[in-house]
């Protein structure tokens, strides 16, 4: 069970508020974005629209996607919380478990342990059935692990404002969209793949 500190509480209740939403909502959203290490969230709570995603870049993904007013509301719910991470208040308290096993191993394994950190930090990063992304624009680097297999492109030039999966019978395929539209990822030049 999560615990807030004083200040996690006071600024849950103050967004609840803001954004005419349950304290509940705000606090799914706030340990989302907690295990995103502030630059990305996956949620799934009905106030905020079901299932979704939120991304620091200005992306958003939500279950009911044709309210935008609502997929506004997440959008900047996401930014006031990633504002509060990167204040270096302390929102959620220490858990008293021992070890790190607490959301602490799923959010280092999930968000940043699986890419080669050279690469860096991404502004970006998400995750979709068995396929996990991250874009590095320091680096022009797209990291991609899918079924356990890492492959990392050259993305030139391109910068990347979401990625999308669709399957075809047993083939997946990975199209992502920047400043020159739609581009499927196996165009763009390999530079390494890590079994």
């Amino acid at each position: 069970m999560i615990q807030l500190t004083p200040e996690g509480q006071q600024l849950v209740d103050h967004l609840a508020q803001r954004y005419q939403l349950s304290p509940a909502a705000v606090t799914t959203m706030l340990v989302a974005v907690h295990q995103g290490q502030g630059t990305m969230a996956q949620f799934n709570h009905p106030e905020l629209g079901g299932l979704g995603q939120w991304m620091l870049n200005g992306m958003s993904m939500i279950g009911d996607m044709f309210n935008q007013n609502l997929k506004t509301t997440v959008d900047h719910l996401g930014q006031d919380l990633a504002k509060a991470f990167t204040s270096g208040t302390i929102l959620i308290a220490p858990s008293e478990s021992s070890g790190d096993h607490t959301d602490n191993t799923s959010s280092s394994s999930s968000s940043k342990a699986w890419w080669p950190s050279e690469l860096g930090h991404p502004s970006s990063s998400g995750a979709q059935n068995q396929t996990r992304y991250a874009w590095f624009p320091a680096t022009a680097r797209l990291a991609i692990e899918q079924n356990g297999k890492l492959t990392v492109y050259d993305t030139k030039d391109h910068q990347i404002s979401g990625v999308s999966q669709q399957q075809d019978g047993a083939e997946t395929s990975l199209t992502f969209t920047s400043q020159h539209g739609r581009v499927k990822v196996d165009s763009l030049p390999l530079v390494t793949t890590v079994n």
